[in-house]
């Protein structure tokens, strides 16, 4: 056997031993496309359980044998309530590191000029003052806003839209609730958000994890009186997508 075929027969079996050498899978046809975007669909409901690399190489092993009918290794029937409960222990210990990382955010939002921080945890920034009057938590409200996370990633936004959103300031979080309120229609401001006037620990998912801080620019537009009895427009409510 010659040297290069030595040194062939060497990664050869290195690779059989490691998953991570294994081909890249194709994703040309739309068949495979659509194969591909239902592993997507499965990521993004997988997200609340926060597993690690390892984790991953399990649960595919559990995929491919319940997929492929093959034995399997533990009871599903058996394992139900106990997948809840990884979930919502996950979930929670999660959460609780978020909102340790949302300290520091908060507080360095805190201390920028001009802001103000109510009993609630709001931090409240005007950027710019309107002149109009200022709603009332039972008004619909029409406003162009964007939200972002703590690092700074847009999670929503009517400006990319490039559409108005009009909707009733109860029936959003308390943050916007609260924070709007203090506004004038003409007024610009920033909504500093923690967690527990926000999405708590459930967030919003995929994209607004639990515990998570957030950041809202808003401009209020405009007030729109609603006839008692008639009905009020409404459209998603700020983070959701």
């Amino acid at each position: 056997m010659t040297t290069f075929s030595r040194a062939f027969l060497v990664a050869a079996l290195a690779c059989a031993a490691l998953p991570v050498c294994a081909a890249e899978p194709k994703v040309e046809t739309e068949d495979q496309k659509a194969v591909y975007a239902i592993g997507l669909a499965i990521a993004e409901s997988l997200q609340r359980f926060h597993l690690s690399a390892e984790e991953l190489e399990v649960f595919k092993a559990g995929l491919t044998d319940g997929a492929l009918k093959r034995p399997t290794k533990v009871d599903l029937k058996t394992y139900q309530a106990k997948i809840q409960e990884f979930g919502q222990k996950r979930a929670a210990a999660a959460a609780e590191a978020e909102k340790k990382e949302s300290e520091v955010f908060l507080k360095k939002m805190e201390g920028e000029k001009g802001a103000v921080k109510t009993e609630s945890g709001l931090i409240y920034l005007s950027l710019k003052e309107g002149d109009g009057e200022s709603p009332t938590a039972t008004d619909t409200v029409k406003v162009h806003y964007q939200g972002t996370l703590r690092d700074g990633t847009v999670f929503d936004s009517s400006i990319e839209r490039g559409t108005p959103a009009t909707f009733p300031l109860n029936r959003v979080i308390p943050c916007w609730t609260e924070g709007v309120q203090r506004m004038k229609v003409g007024g610009k401001a920033k909504l500093v958000c923690p967690s527990n006037i926000a999405y708590g620990d459930r967030g919003s998912p995929p994209k607004i994890s639990g515990g998570a801080a957030l950041l809202f620019e808003v401009e209020l537009l405009g007030i729109e009186k609603v006839t008692p009895g008639a009905a009020r427009p409404m459209e998603k409510p700020p983070g959701h997508p």
